[in-house]
């Protein structure tokens, strides 16, 4: 009885039909989880990205909008926010009902759940506690700064870990140029 018993030990052990199944269900609960997270990441980032460039884009065209040009020449005063905005989450001065922005749900107003962006102008010292933070040949340095949020919905991956949601922040400062 014995030698029967080792006999289906050593034919069992010398068997290797099953063992990439077998394999497989070890590693499959840890290799879908970390690959979706890759994944989620990934779009993460590259949402992050997208909101980056947007707002330096925005920021730019207001460094550089003069809505004084407009009526000193007699034509409509332009809003150089408003535009700077569209350009930011739109990518574009002026937008249509049918334009999508950058990011899907990135609004430049809305309700609280949304992203917004906003385009201010502000003066600082050029030098401030002794360190230069903006090179002038005057002592106050104009600036403008885009600043937007967009809460992160993704695919999921963070909600089955009891991660909250995600606003993602971003800024971007230009020196005021204006012509």
């Amino acid at each position: 009885m014995i030698s029967t018993l080792f006999r289906h030990l050593d034919r069992f052990r010398r068997d290797h039909r099953g063992t990439t199944l077998v394999e497989t269900a070890l590693i499959l609960p840890l290799m879908v989880p970390l690959s979706s997270g890759v994944f989620e990441f990934g779009n993460l980032i590259h949402d992050k990205l997208l909101m980056e460039a947007g707002l330096s884009d925005g920021a730019r065209f207001a460094a550089r909008c003069n809505s004084q040009m407009y009526t000193d020449s007699g034509l409509a005063a332009i809003d150089c926010a408003a535009i700077a905005a569209n350009i930011a989450v739109f990518g574009k001065p002026t937008v249509t009902v049918a334009d999508s922005p950058r990011i899907s749900g990135w609004q430049t107003s809305g309700p609280t759940s949304y992203a917004t962006v906003t385009i201010a102008t502000g003066c600082h010292n050029a030098v401030e506690a002794g360190v230069t933070k903006y090179r002038s040949t005057t002592a106050q340095v104009c600036i403008v700064r885009a600043v937007g949020s967009y809460p992160y919905t993704g695919i999921g991956m963070l909600s089955l870990l009891n991660i909250g949601p995600i606003t993602l922040n971003g800024f971007h400062e230009e020196r005021l140029i204006r012509f």
